[in-house]
């Protein structure tokens, strides 16, 4: 299987950059294809073979990679799989590429992979980076219903099938978006403690759009994806998981400007899930009310 790499960068972590081209450069087996995508700058020095694509304007995380993903050809065609790596991250082995290439020839269903992620220093992986609702043990494999944006290996026939990242969600969500279309087309996602990315700690909340963004695209997400009935259950559910988790008073603005965003704005085209899809979600562990 052809392996391929996508990565996007702002341009201002060169360093980190490098570190994970040299990761990347060192997996076993056949070298892995790398397209590293400049979003909205220019892309720092980057060893030869390496392909690059500057764009003129940010065009978020999912525009981003979908640049990345088409630079392997229509639905990134010239490759069997990606892997989507954060610019700051570091592939911890040399055997990731490899595993990925087992894994789909051995199981012909699987369609996404989720890489655990640790931190460099002290090797914890965060709760929120095991993409499952029980996530006290990181070191546990096992199918899950989504996955994690900068550390993760798609087989590209998923893209030929449901299409890429939704382009409008910007940043937040684009992942489940991805997966619950996968899902819905009879693909499996699995997480794998054994493929590591090494990457720093770090609260989502640093970025100053955060709250805005997953409110509103979390209302995207069930606009788009969830049948009818299933919609005011889920945004209810994460509305009282909000007021619970009892955030700042400019954080719960903006959240709450988001939310009503995600109902007065486009969300793109709605393809609800068949109801097949949401009994495997839920015998998978996380129905999708939450």
């Amino acid at each position: 299987m052809k392996v391929g790499a996508v990565i996007i960068t702002m341009g201002n972590r060169p360093d980190e950059l490098r570190a994970l081209l040299d990761s990347v450069a060192k997996q076993d087996g056949d070298p892995v294809q790398v397209v590293v995508v400049g979003n909205g700058s220019p892309v720092p020095d980057v060893p030869d073979g390496v392909k690059t694509v500057e764009l003129p304007e940010n065009l978020g995380i999912p525009g981003g990679r979908n640049v990345g993903i088409e630079a392997f050809g229509p639905g990134g065609r010239d490759v069997d799989i990606l892997l989507f790596l954060d610019d700051d991250g570091l592939l911890a082995h040399t055997d990731t590429a490899e595993l990925c290439r087992k894994a789909f020839a051995e199981d012909p269903a699987l369609g996404i992979i989720s890489f655990r992620i640790a931190d460099p220093d002290t090797g914890v992986t965060q709760r929120r980076h095991v993409p499952r609702l029980r996530a006290a043990d990181p070191m546990r494999s096992s199918r899950v219903t989504t996955f994690l944006g900068g550390a993760n290996a798609v087989r590209t026939q998923v893209f030929a099938e449901v299409g890429g990242l939704p382009d409008e969600f910007f940043y937040a969500h684009e992942e489940t978006d991805l997966a619950w279309r996968a899902l819905d087309a009879g693909w499996m996602i699995d997480y794998r403690s054994d493929m590591v990315l090494y990457h720093p700690t770090t609260a989502p909340s640093r970025h100053a759009v955060y709250h805005r963004m997953v409110a509103r695209n979390r209302v995207w997400l069930a606009r788009r994806n969830l049948p009818a009935l299933l919609v005011p259950v889920y945004l209810g559910v994460w509305l009282l998981l909000t007021l619970l988790r009892r955030p700042s008073g400019p954080a719960l603005k903006a959240w709450f400007g988001g939310f009503k965003e995600g109902w007065s704005s486009p969300c793109g085209p709605r393809r609800p899930m068949k109801w097949r899809t949401v009994w495997r979600l839920t015998r998978l562990g996380r129905p999708p009310v939450i």
